[in-house]
């Protein structure tokens, strides 16, 4: 099987700051992967790198047969790459419905519709006249990963979607995203807690200070592996 996403030697830098270095990634379709790490690991760099909103070498990039490094956000998600941003990065001023037709701005054609995400995230539907930043937490993310499910995506990025939100929330998001998975969406989590993304994820990739230091099944990796990987020690 080809993959759907390969990323070959890949840096990014900010001004003087090397954040990522010569990183290599293969994601093949249908997959759920993981991108471990700690702060400052480089994780979200990588997911901003390959949809063009940090500038990459054009050939470090490659989905499916087309090599898009550099080639820019708006046309990444033309091409099938969406992003669930970290932080959701709501429009305060729109409704939760407003919020989600906006990931209808890259006129791809697809299953993914307004009743297809309320029947992903159901609770959605009953507040979709309210602002989104009006909702819990939990809600808030699920409008982003709609969002970015309206654009009908061959592969979806999810940046840090569990980050201060509660265990049972969120266990609903994952269980929203292996759903997505098992319906022919590919896709990426980067995630800080070891146990959600060895739980969630078939295959994981772990960085360090802009390096890949360990990849593989997540199923096959000791416990021992992956903390050597993640902080070095």
């Amino acid at each position: 099987m080809n993959a759907i996403l390969q990323v070959r030697a890949l840096s990014s830098r900010y001004g003087d700051f090397q954040a990522l270095h010569d990183v290599d990634m293969d994601i093949y379709p249908g997959e759920i992967v993981a991108v471990i790490g700690a702060n400052g690991a480089g994780k979200s760099t990588l997911l901003k790198s390959i949809v063009g909103l940090v500038p990459v070498h054009a050939n470090a990039v490659r989905f499916g047969d087309t090599t898009i490094g550099g080639i820019g956000a708006a046309a990444t998600a033309r091409a099938g790459i969406s992003l669930v941003p970290e932080g959701r990065r709501l429009f305060p001023s729109l409704s939760v419905q407003e919020n989600l037709l906006m990931g209808k701005h890259t006129g791809r054609a697809g299953t993914w519709g307004l009743e297809r995400v309320y029947a992903l995230f159901p609770a959605l539907k009953d507040k979709r006249a309210l602002p989104a930043t009006s909702l819990s937490g939990g809600q808030q993310q699920m409008v982003a990963i709609g969002r970015a499910l309206m654009g009908n995506p061959l592969l979806l990025l999810c940046d840090e979607i569990s980050l201060g939100l509660a265990p049972a929330v969120v266990r609903e998001v994952y269980a929203a995203l292996t759903t997505v998975g098992q319906e022919g969406t590919t896709v990426v989590v980067v995630e800080q807690d070891l146990s959600t993304a060895c739980r969630v994820s078939e295959r994981l990739y772990c960085l360090q200070r802009g390096r890949v230091t360990l990849s593989g099944r997540a199923d096959a990796l000791s416990a021992a592996q992956i903390t050597q990987a993640y902080f070095g020690c």
